[in-house]
């Protein structure tokens, strides 16, 4: 949409962007929906008024996008981002479980966190294996 010396860009992104899950580091299909709008405006020299007005040189006249489209798309990605409960890659889970660590008091995420029986059947290995620099630590009263 024009008017004078100002442009209106609506863009409609719909689609679909691979990131790592948070959990098991597999590929995670995250959908992206979204309306954004950017207004370019002529003027004497480039400048950004907001997050959604731009200013261009007006003897340049011509604008590129693509750093818009990245922030449009990247803003629209959630902070966590986890494959549902039971798709997590399983051979991984196991992995990271074993290098864990990992207090009674850690609320379950509702992922694939085994439940406290299972994280804790062996309490006592556990026990015996802490570093005795790491002992000292037990003392502490962090509430």
């Amino acid at each position: 949409k024009k008017t004078s010396s100002t442009y209106e860009f609506n863009f409609d992104l719909k689609g679909i962007v691979q990131v790592p899950c948070n959990r098991c580091l597999d590929d995670l299909d995250q959908e992206i929906d979204s309306q954004n709008r950017l207004v370019v405006k002529l003027g004497k020299e480039y400048s950004e008024e907001s997050d959604e007005v731009v200013i261009i040189p007006e003897d340049e006249g011509e604008i590129n996008i693509a750093w818009f489209l990245y922030e449009f798309v990247a803003l629209n990605i959630p902070i966590k981002h986890v494959h549902e409960p039971g798709k997590c890659n399983k051979t991984m889970s196991t992995k990271l479980r074993k290098h864990r660590a990992v207090s009674r008091d850690d609320e379950d995420d509702g992922g694939d966190i085994p439940d406290e029986e299972t994280e804790f059947a062996d309490e006592e290995e556990i026990t015996e294996n802490i570093d005795p620099r790491w002992e000292g630590l037990k003392g502490l009263n962090l509430e």
